[in-house]
Order: structure tokens, then C-alpha cells, then sequence
């Protein structure tokens, strides 16, 4: 298993607007490299990519709820 950080404190955010689909759901692949959401920091957003690929991702937070840089974000197996 391996685990998806938060690069930076600030809001976690899932898809890139509310009417856009989430980057990913619970349960999809993920290849090094995607992005799985962002994070807004002053009303600047950065993209969190996964460093590492799986079959299944888990989010451990929800969207749009504030987090700390180093928090994790998601789970991937």
C-alpha cells in the first residue's frame, strides 16, 4: 500500500469545479503521475499527483475539507 500526501495546508478539493466529475473515485486505477484532486491555498490551486500506481484508491478525506501539509489524501494498493 502506499499513501498520497498533501503537498501543502489548504482546502482539498476533488474535482476542478463543482459540476466536474471527481479526477478520481473510490476504487479507480491510478497511474503515477494522475491527479487525484487539488489543493487551494489563497485562492491559488495546485494539483496533487500520485507518485506511484495501483488498482485501487481510497480517499481518506473528504472533498473540500481542510487539511495540513503531510496529511494524507488517499490510499492506493
Amino acid at each position: 500500500m502506499a499513501q498520497i500526501f498533501s503537498p501543502l495546508p489548504g482546502t482539498f478539493y476533488r474535482s476542478s469545479s463543482p459540476d466536474k466529475p471527481p479526477y478520481k473515485s473510490d476504487g479507480d486505477a491510478v497511474l503515477a503521475g494522475d491527479v487525484i484532486g487539488l489543493i487551494e491555498v489563497m485562492k491559488s490551486f495546485h494539483e496533487v499527483r500520485s507518485e506511484t500506481g495501483g488498482a485501487n484508491i481510497r480517499f481518506v478525506v473528504d472533498n473540500e475539507e481542510p487539511v495540513m501539509a503531510g496529511a494524507p489524501l488517499a490510499d492506493i494498493d
